[in-house]
């Protein structure tokens, strides 16, 4: 039976992981939960899974917790150290990161360095501090296990192949809800269009990143450090359908792809399950039923954010940093109703011209870099 630790168990990834996990009693013992503020649903959890300990992030959250339950088999603990801590902790062999934002940059470094392999969810790890982290991963021999339905595909389709042999990798996005809009007509979409994503239910930052293509781009960033292929051999294809998660393009001109239902479920449990495969609850598909699969060119121009990603990973050091904290200050001000959708390229775009770029990347300039930037465009958006 493998023990996992489970951080952000009450978002969209952390919630189906605990699906996988009950639809597999025998194969898994949560070690650890963790979350931010979210009482009634992880007080559930908590009852239901009986972990070694559970951490609250969000202070008055832990209180209220601390007040109301009691868990006799369960240590609890709250705090923003405590959440940190909790990724080293115990005898975990796997510690999937499903938090959101740079929040999961800390307590994923803290538990490479214990040794414990990483289902990573938390894609703005690699994209503020991939080169840091993937070389600590090579340091302490930890494997860092995609969850993302596409990089989770791409590492299928590498499996045994030669990494030299890669010509290009191709990288789907179903294109969001604005698919084929063009500028002027985002202008005045509302929250809840932008929320309403054709294919995949998920969380609201990832939702909003994935109708900007933002995500995509921190999917193209993630890629370049997973997987060590350079910037120009990266496309990003639109496939509406959501059916073929990415591809890998050899030099011989074969191509390889996965295919599967638009279930997340199915990722987190490749990489909780690697290298087993087991069966999953999700549909299977039927050839029989599927009409076509249509693929499209990205338009850069109306979504610039995937453009900007581009830059900010061929840039390199702290700039990909920089593009996220933008971002994610942008996509919160957007969520508040703060600025226009088409006004978080404009926040993105202002910190990348604005924000000096350093290199020799630690934990410490990281989080440094990332604070000063999102004052900097914090202030932008007030004068927006």
């Amino acid at each position: 039976m493998k023990k996992i630790s489970i951080l952000g168990s009450t978002g969209s990834i952390g919630t189906q992981a605990l699906d996988v996990v009950r639809n597999l009693p025998n194969e898994f013992k949560i070690c650890v939960l963790a979350a931010n503020s979210n009482v009634e649903l992880f007080s559930a959890q908590v009852e239901e899974f009986q972990p070694e300990l559970a951490v609250l992030a969000d202070e008055d959250a832990y209180k209220k917790l601390k007040a109301e339950k009691n868990f006799p088999n369960t240590k609890i603990a709250g705090g923003r150290q405590a959440f940190i801590d909790a990724a080293a902790y115990g005898d975990s062999e796997i510690v999937l990161t499903s938090m959101s934002g740079f929040a999961g940059l800390e307590p994923t470094i803290n538990a490479i360095g214990k040794g414990k392999n990483i289902a990573l969810a938390n894609k703005e790890t690699l994209v503020a501090a991939g080169e840091l982290v993937i070389n600590l991963a090579k340091d302490f021999n930890v494997k860092i296990l995609p969850v993302d339905s596409e990089h989770g595909a791409i590492f299928q389709c590498l499996h045994g192949e030669n990494p030299n042999d890669v010509e290009k990798i191709l990288l789907t996005a179903s294109g969001g809800p604005f698919r084929g809009k063009n500028f002027d007509e985002l202008q005045n979409v509302t929250v809840d269009e932008v929320l309403a994503h054709p294919t995949w239910n998920m969380g609201q930052k990832i939702t909003v990143d994935s109708a900007s293509l933002v995500n995509k781009g921190l999917e193209v960033i993630e890629a370049h450090w997973l997987y060590g292929v350079d910037y120009d051999k990266i496309q990003v294809v639109v496939h509406p359908q959501s059916i073929i998660h990415s591809m890998i393009e050899f030099r011989d001109g074969s191509i390889i792809a996965q295919l599967a239902e638009p279930d997340m479920r199915l990722p987190i449990q490749y990489a909780l399950t690697y290298p087993r495969r087991l069966p999953s609850p999700i549909n299977h598909l039927n050839f029989w039923q599927m009409k076509n699969l249509t693929f499209e060119e990205p338009d850069l121009k109306t979504f610039r954010g995937l453009k900007l990603a581009y830059d900010a990973g061929k840039i390199g050091g702290t700039m990909p940093c920089i593009f996220n904290a933008a971002n994610e200050v942008a996509v919160n001000a957007f969520l508040r109703g703060q600025i226009k959708f088409s006004q978080i390229y404009d926040v993105i775009e202002n910190a990348m011209e604005s924000h000096a770029v350093l290199q020799n990347l630690s934990l410490g300039l990281l989080t440094t870099e990332d604070f000063a930037v999102r004052v900097m465009s914090e202030k932008f958006i007030d004068r927006l």
